[in-house]
């Protein structure tokens, strides 16, 4: 699978529905749930589930086989999925962002990924083009605000220094 993206401040591995329907697994592997993701800005997306899947990295003989939970949304994405720091700490794999390679442990050595900065960028900017309701993961146009219940009260800590 290509355009994976990588990111080591999440905590969850997703996969996009539309990477899961080309990829013609059977829907019966779905897990069905009814949790939420959290996305940027606080907004909510539901999941269609969860599925395990098995994960190879790397190439002959410098390859490791692990299987990963991922949670399925049904949204549009430059990427295919996202793999998460748990996921890559698993395999004891390390990862450079300058560099755009990952590298990992293996019975043969140690194994490694390289990407191509083209598509990295391509990604990148396809993402960006997006909309922002998008790009946020934003299933909620509103929010309510809680109004406060009373004035705060502002406390002076340095006479000399008021600021």
């Amino acid at each position: 699978m290509h355009r994976v993206l990588v990111d080591n401040d999440i905590s969850v591995d997703i996969l996009y529905y539309p990477a899961f329907q080309q990829m013609r697994i059977d829907r019966e592997q779905l897990i069905p749930t009814n949790d939420l993701l959290v996305g940027f800005g606080g907004t909510r997306v539901f999941l269609l589930g969860t599925v395990t899947l098995s994960v190879m990295l790397g190439n002959y003989p410098q390859q490791i086989t692990k299987n990963v939970t991922f949670l399925m949304v049904d949204y549009s994405s430059a990427y295919n999925t996202i793999l998460e720091r748990p996921t890559l700490n698993s395999w004891k794999a390390v990862t450079s962002t300058y560099h755009l390679m990952i590298k990992f442990s293996t019975d043969y050595g140690v194994g490694e990924l390289c990407r191509n900065q083209v598509a990295a960028c391509e990604c990148y900017v396809a993402m960006m083009e997006m909309d922002n309701h998008l790009q946020a993961m934003n299933i909620e146009e509103h929010q309510t605000m809680i109004e406060p219940i009373e004035r705060l009260k502002e406390i002076l800590l340095d006479d000399p220094k008021p600021s």
